[in-house]
């Protein structure tokens, strides 16, 4: 277990060789920053009938690059309320989680015909991630809760109202959806019996067949979108920022380089995510079916592919979804998708265990379809809560106006 650099006696070339994997971990993840912003900026464009950034480089290749010397040159401004150290401490903790979250994803390694998933660089055999702890999945959940203190400090130390209602927004936002998502981890954790981020990549090897979304039942992969856009606060979901009421929420205070870090740190998040969901549902660098064809393509082009993919939809979310009521939110994600998640996980560790029965066949089918039932019970409340709450709102629009 663990890299194979850092098995037994470590010399100054295996620290120099780590120091190499981390230093390009890091600029990768600013790249695949700067590229996001300027692929949202082109993509949305196209899908509201508009050209995008166009002026600066080729096909606006660079504008993300002027926005950031702008931002770097702009007035840095403090407000005389806020806590001077918190203030500036919020933005680096939502940037610096992000980039750690990137370090245990698997971009690259030999993972066909039984391979242990290494890569040979300057003649060492390692792995093709920064990092490979035994409890990597559990370093991705803890990054992921932390992120959202970003967001709730500098809310709180800006020393002001709106602020301060994005950062509460932000905690009610991240409990309501932290549980759906880490059920859906532990779904695959579950199937593939490890939580090495490496592990489970391994035990996608073979083809599609045994990527995670398939393996899990498709549910658990369904809710950790959801989840996860909730948790990126990314449309429908961004009600953090909100600008018609709260005027940009918790960033509302921050000028110049601090607030170009949460606008880097947003879209470093949605990158990371959109990793993250490769590593557990869709087999990481692995292609979707094991073919003398397409073994020539290395594994970091299925990984960037794949990555791609779940960018579009993060992009589409945003220019098709009008946002959701803060009611709406809250419904969904104690509502539906909590109990759908517990109630497939359960279904999903009885049929392993049911499995072990030769005699069990009946039992499986009424465990599946206890567990539909479960979700479509559950979506039928969230949707009888949602047609409660818009009678109660057309009668306090009614009532207002017979006031007048």
């Amino acid at each position: 277990m663990g890299d194979p650099l850092l098995r037994g006696n470590v010399d100054w070339g295996d620290v120099f060789l780590m120091a190499a994997k981390v230093g390009f971990g890091f600029v990768v993840g600013l790249l695949a920053t700067v590229f996001m912003v300027w692929f949202e900026r082109k993509l949305i464009g196209r899908m509201q009938n508009r050209v995008g950034p166009k002026e600066a480089g080729p096909f606006g290749m660079l504008q993300s690059l002027a926005d950031g010397i702008k931002f770097f040159f702009k007035e840095d401004l403090r407000p005389a309320n806020a806590d001077p150290l918190i203030f500036r401490l919020a933005p680096y903790i939502a940037t610096v989680t992000a980039l750690l979250s990137l370090s245990v994803v698997p971009i690259a390694g030999d993972f066909s015909n039984g391979g242990d998933g290494t890569v040979s660089l300057f003649g060492q055999r390692t792995y093709g991630m920064v990092a490979d702890p035994p409890a990597g999945i559990l370093f991705l959940l803890a990054m992921s809760s932390i992120a959202v203190y970003g967001v709730m400090l500098a809310g709180w130390s800006s020393g002001s109202k709106y602020p301060l209602l994005g950062s509460v927004r932000a905690s009610a936002q991240a409990i309501s959806y932290e549980a759906a998502l880490g059920l859906a981890v532990v779904a695959v954790v579950l199937v593939s019996g490890t939580l090495s981020t490496h592990g489970i990549v391994m035990e996608q090897a073979g083809g599609i067949r045994n990527w995670g979304f398939l393996s899990t039942g498709l549910l658990p992969f369904v809710i950790f979108l959801i989840a996860a856009t909730a948790e990126l606060n990314r449309p429908p979901f961004d009600l953090v920022e909100a600008e018609q009421e709260l005027v940009g929420g918790f960033h509302t205070e921050y000028a110049s380089i601090r607030f170009a870090l949460f606008f880097l740190a947003e879209f470093m998040n949605v990158v990371t995510m959109s990793a993250i969901m490769v590593t557990i549902f869709c087999g990481g660098p692995l292609p979707p079916f094991e073919s003398d064809i397409i073994s020539w393509i290395p594994g970091p082009i299925w990984f960037v592919a794949k990555v791609m993919v779940f960018l579009f939809i993060f992009v589409w979310f945003r220019a098709t979804l009008p946002r959701l009521r803060y009611d709406q939110l809250m419904n969904l994600g104690w509502k539906v998708m909590i109990p759908a998640a517990l109630g497939w996980l359960l279904a999903l560790s009885s049929i392993r265990l049911a499995r072990l029965d030769e005699n069990s066949d009946w039992n499986l089918v009424i465990l599946i379809g206890g567990g539909l039932l479960l979700f479509a019970v559950s979506l039928a409340l969230l949707l009888v809560a949602i047609r409660a709450g818009d009678r109660t709102y057309d009668a306090e629009l009614e009532a207002e106006a017979s006031r007048r």
